[in-house]
Formats: structure tokens, C-alpha cells, sequence
């Protein structure tokens, strides 16, 4: 995928105007910009099916790092993924701390996310209905949900990012989200967020969805196989194969000339 498209995505993101209680912060931070970006370059490698989206970013998760869902700690150590083997994130990829100190930061949500989702084969790219951080008023070190006015601000990002990606299929991650996909009118499954104690449910959610995936590629390849016992390949073309015809033999008669019946047998084949 063309870097530059990237590119515009994010300026337009750091261009975005917010109230007094949410934090741009791709705003006057060349780091983050550059976080995020090297982010959906290696999401797009991957070629994700699969895009979550949460709410909005915490304090101490994208609000510091560019990256949704996605904490100092995650970004700097980086995440062993199953396919292709390797990691994503990580200091060696290029990835850098855009606050001052040795101090990573460390957020719950993050660490549950990444530790149910870096088995998923493709991994999943990750959002958030509303891309800056909202905080409480007068305390920008806090994480308030999004309102309406704030889905709203970040509906065209969200519809942005689909037309950079081949996604499949959509999970909302809690419900601020799923109300800001069903404003926008996109099809989704709504699972827990894993906040407030609802890890459990958040993972026994994106099982069901695993699941789900996994038997649509069944299918898929159920059909790919059903399809390839019935074609040959001339050519180096699959050609349909069906049942050859009967070849015509010296002893084939027309079947208007067989007998039906005893009484026409009898008659020589001739009705009456």
C-alpha cells in the first residue's frame, strides 16, 4: 500500500480540531505521527481481515504512544505474533517514546487486547471511534467515554481507514463504539470491553469471533476444493471437467424404437 496514502490519513488526523477536554495528540508531535504510521505499514503487510474498534484512546495508552490500544510498555517491547512468525512493534522497528524520561507506561486494556489478539491469524488492525484522547475537564491525566458530538468527529476518520484496508468483518469494542458504527450504518458484532473487569467476557467475545472467521475460510476453502475436483488444467487454464458423453455404439437404437410394453413387443415395437 502507497506510503503517501498513509500519510494524508494521519495530516488530516493531526489537523483535526477537538474541544477543551480531548487531547490531539498527533497535533506538534512528529513521534506519534511516526508511530502510528509505522503501525498501519506493518498492519497492512499483514493484510488484516479483522478491524476492533474501541472507544477512544486512554492517557496512558494512545494518548502517549500514537497508537490505539497500544501502551509504552507494548510499543517499546514489541508483540511475537503467530503469522508470519515475527513481532510487530518494538524499539528495532523504529518505534520511539514520544514523552520525556526512562518511565514506560503501562495500561491494562492494552496488555489484555495484545494478549488475546497476537495468536489471530491474520492480526487484527485496531481503532478507535473517536481517535484523540477525551479526559475529564481540568484533568487531562483521566479517560471520560466519548460524546456524540466526538463519534461524530471521528466517523470520517473510521470511514477512512476502511477504504485503506480489505476488511471483512468489524468487531465493536464496548458499546460507545458499536452506537458509532451503527450511525455510520456498517455491519458489526459488539463485544465486551475488557476494562472494569470485563476481560472474560471481552476474550470469550473475540473467541465466538475467531470462530466465526474461521468457519467462513472453512467454507471458502471447502468450495476451493469442491471446485478443483471438477476442473483440469490445460494450458496451465482451469477448464471445466464434466462426465464425458457415451460414446455412440454400433448396437444404439433410437429409444422410440424400444418396447415399452408387453402388447408392443409382441407387435414388433408398433403401437396400436
Amino acid at each position: 500500500m502507497p506510503r503517501g496514502r498513509f500519510d494524508r490519513f494521519i495530516t488530516r488526523l493531526a489537523c483535526a480540531e477537538v474541544s477543551a477536554r480531548a487531547c490531539n495528540q498527533y497535533t506538534d508531535n512528529a513521534v506519534r505521527r511516526r508511530n502510528l504510521r509505522l503501525y498501519l505499514e506493518e498492519i497492512a503487510a499483514i493484510g488484516p481481515a479483522l478491524l476492533l474498534v474501541g472507544e477512544a484512546p486512554s492517557y496512558r495508552g494512545g494518548r502517549l504512544t500514537g497508537i490505539p490500544f497500544v501502551s509504552e510498555t507494548v510499543m517499546l517491547r514489541g508483540v511475537p505474533i503467530a503469522s508470519p512468525p515475527g513481532t510487530i512493534l518494538g524499539q528495532a522497528h523504529g518505534y520511539r517514546k514520544a514523552t520525556a524520561g526512562p518511565q514506560r507506561s503501562t495500561e491494562a486494556s492494552a496488555t489484555m487486547v495484545w494478549g488475546t489478539i497476537r495468536g489471530m491469524e491474520p492480526l487484527p488492525l485496531l481503532w478507535n471511534a473517536f481517535p484523540f484522547h477525551p479526559f475529564h475537564a481540568g484533568d487531562p491525566h483521566s479517560n471520560r467515554a466519548p460524546d456524540k458530538g466526538e463519534l461524530a468527529t471521528g466517523q470520517p476518520f473510521l470511514a477512512a481507514l476502511l477504504a485503506l484496508f480489505s476488511i471483512e468483518r468489524v468487531v465493536a469494542v464496548g458499546n460507545q463504539a458499536s452506537f458509532s458504527l451503527q450511525k455510520m450504518g456498517i455491519d458489526h458484532v459488539k463485544v465486551r470491553h475488557p476494562s472494569q473487569g470485563g476481560k472474560n467476557r471481552f476474550v470469550e467475545g473475540m473467541r465466538q469471533v475467531e470462530d466465526t472467521m474461521a468457519g467462513k475460510k472453512s467454507q471458502i476453502q471447502q468450495i476451493k476444493e469442491g471446485r478443483s475436483m471438477h476442473e483440469k488444467t490445460y494450458n496451465n487454464r482451469n477448464q471445466p471437467s464434466s462426465p464425458k458423453a457415451p460414446l455412440p455404439t454400433k448396437n444404439a437404437v433410437r429409444l422410440s424404437t424400444v418396447p415399452s410394453s408387453s402388447n408392443e413387443k409382441f407387435k414388433g415395437g408398433q403401437g396400436d
